[in-house]
């Protein structure tokens, strides 16, 4: 039998590598940024087109290479960063492995320009799916300029699974952020199809944060500063008021790398107990500083995750350095009056006991995405509501209404509940209703023969508004409300960058905007029903709304986030009602297609029999 084993060429071993390394265009971005901090550059600009598919492209003017570097630094396993293997155990610079590069030239077409700040002239290399197709000597700045050019072109079955440009942007966005809050003392620029998104200037780490997250911002940051033999943790929290419903302003940095890594969010999190709604998320941006003998960052091909060698220990630092820090500027309550020594107390290890990593108390990891299905075609909120009482006859008081999903769950866009199962507690009994009264401007008591009905008003007027909004969208048909003063918001680029990409699924729910460039608009309609609901503030709900249910480019996955979202934002406001608008609501609400939830998965209403009214009492 003849000999099967067989070398990989270089060429396969080095796509094979990209797989791990190179994931996306996002991916692209960070290990390029990355070797320009690596280059102690002062000033870094990225250039992308066609959300890094077509063009990525980074200018620094770090050190730069000479001729020889500039031919090695494409090879596999070639680095400047080791010598020994004790070095792996004291990496302090960002990228180390040797294998980016490589992986990079392997997918996509990459064109090196760099100059050494000694030498008159540069190095260009030019290469396409790992083969050199040139180099020579060129005038060029001193600095480095690579550009990534046709990403996956060599892989097609790469390149098709990418995802819409939103969503890739998205991304990159994402990677920016990271790296540039984690180095404020470098200037960053950001362009995407010739329009620049972010111009970002040397400051502290305050200014950098600001910048990048929004100026409404600043008045919600909390500072942390605590110092320990072990460790340094110094950055910036945010006020619980702060806190948002999608976990997306929330960074970790341990020597300046962005890390992952939901056991440490869980400290930080359960250092807000009490003062944050259980499904809010608190702003923060963290640095920690350790010797990096006690971690060891080579155990993720994107070096996102890390090990500690005493997880435990850093999972107390951080919880009791925050709570220290909301101590301090009066977010929350302390009883004690000599603080500082408390603290000082509480920063001993054996002060506090965190839970390990396989006991943690709740789970700190949730999905984002959301299941999407089409909303059954039926009456809408606006048809013959004559007969809505027919709807709930004869409801029998040991039918149980299905149980409301756990926040945990996945929820159904349209609805959690099956119709089927709804429809099968209706019975056939004559029954009557009557609407009682509104309990403080948020529930309506319905009154039948069996008990009381209560509803919420809230969650009522979201489900009608969703089913009307989703019927306006499916025939393109709006009504917008002119504002008296046109008014301008400015948002955060990230946002604005999103608002720009989903900007004709808003204007189709009847707003009426402007784009006067950066990240300002002008809105001078909003959808009409909107009452007490600033237009800055809807938009913002909107995005976040969008953000989270909405992670592809499938268009009647957007519409039903589009009109998630502004239902939900809408519905917001809880008011006083007549009894002619408390009947309204209940009828329209029961002549929607699934009126016990609303989409997003909360509970409508619930029932209290004559049998639980005794319960009650006895």
């Amino acid at each position: 039998m003849s000999d099967i084993i067989k070398l990989l060429p270089d060429s396969i071993a080095n796509q094979i590598a990209a797989g791990e390394v190179v994931q996306r265009p996002a991916s692209v971005v960070k290990e390029l940024l990355e070797n320009s901090l690596d280059a102690n550059a002062t000033s870094i600009d990225v250039v992308i087109k066609d959300a890094g598919k077509s063009l990525i492209q980074v200018i620094d003017n770090g050190s730069g290479m000479s001729e020889t570097d500039a031919r090695l630094c494409v090879e596999r396993h070639a680095t400047s960063k080791l010598r020994t293997s004790d070095d792996l155990f004291a990496i302090r610079s960002m990228g180390f492995r040797g294998e980016a590069m490589a992986s990079i030239a392997a997918v996509a077409q990459l064109e090196i320009r760099t100059r050494l700040m000694s030498d008159d002239l540069g190095t260009r290399l030019l290469i396409a799916a790992s083969e050199v197709k040139e180099q020579e000597p060129i005038q060029t700045a001193a600095g480095t300029i690579t550009s990534v050019k046709n990403l996956f072109f060599n892989v097609p079955a790469r390149r098709k699974f990418l995802k819409s440009n939103t969503v890739e942007m998205r991304h990159i966005l994402m990677e920016f952020q990271r790296i540039a809050l984690a180095h404020p003392e470098v200037a960053f620029s950001l362009t995407r199809d010739d329009r620049e998104i972010f111009k970002l200037q040397v400051g502290n780490i305050r200014q950098r944060i600001v910048a990048m997250l929004g100026g409404k911002i600043n008045q919600q940051l909390v500072p942390v500063d605590e110092q320990t033999d072990v460790l340094k943790i110094r950055g910036y929290i945010g006020k619980p008021e702060a806190a948002k419903k999608k976990n997306k302003d929330q960074y970790f940095f341990v020597n300046r790398r962005f890390i992952k890594s939901g056991y440490l969010n869980h400290a930080l999190r359960s250092a807000y107990h009490d003062l944050i709604p259980k499904d809010a998320h608190p702003m923060y941006v963290l640095f920690l500083e350790m010797d990096p003998s006690q971690i060891d960052v080579n155990v993720h091909p994107t070096k996102q995750e890390i090990k500690f060698d005493d997880e435990r220990l850093v999972y107390n630092y951080i919880k009791v350095a925050a709570k220290h820090a909301l101590g301090q500027h009066n977010v929350m309550p302390s009883l004690d009056f000599d603080q500082d020594q408390v603290v000082e107390a509480m920063f001993s290890p054996s002060a506090t006991q965190a839970p390990r990593p396989q006991e943690r108390e709740e789970d700190i990891t949730f999905s984002s995405s959301l299941n999407t299905r089409s909303t059954p075609k039926g009456r809408s909120a606006t048809a013959d509501t004559s007969h809505w009482r027919s709807v709930y006859e004869g409801l029998k008081s040991d039918a149980p209404l299905p149980q409301a999903p756990q926040e945990e769950e996945e929820l159904i866009l349209g609805s959690k509940i099956n119709a089927d199962v709804f429809d099968s507690a209706l019975g056939q009994a004559d029954n009557t209703f009557e609407t009682i009264t509104q309990i403080d401007s948020k529930f309506i008591l319905v009154k039948d023969t069996t008990g009381i009905l209560i509803i919420d008003q809230r969650a009522a007027r979201e489900r009608i508004l969703f089913e009307s909004l989703l019927e306006r969208l499916s025939v393109q048909q709006a009504t917008a409300q002119g504002l008296l003063f046109a008014q301008t918001i400015a948002l955060t680029s990230s946002e604005a960058e999103l608002l720009r990409e989903i900007f004709d699924d808003v204007k189709s729910l009847g707003f009426e905007l402007e784009d006067i460039g950066g990240s300002s608009f002008v809105v001078n309609a909003v959808p009409a029903g909107i009452a007490g609901i600033e237009p800055q503030q809807l938009i913002e709900m909107m995005l976040t709304e969008y953000e989270l249910t909405s992670s592809t480019g499938d268009h009647a996955e957007r519409r039903h986030a589009q009109a998630l979202a502004s239902a939900g934002s809408r519905s917001i406001i809880n008011t006083s009602l007549t009894s002619e608008e408390q009947d309204a609501l209940v009828m329209q609400l029961f002549s929607c297609d699934l009126p016990a939830y609303t989409p997003s998965g909360r509970r409508c209403f619930a029932r209290l029999t004559a049998a639980d009214l005794t319960d009650l009492f006895q």
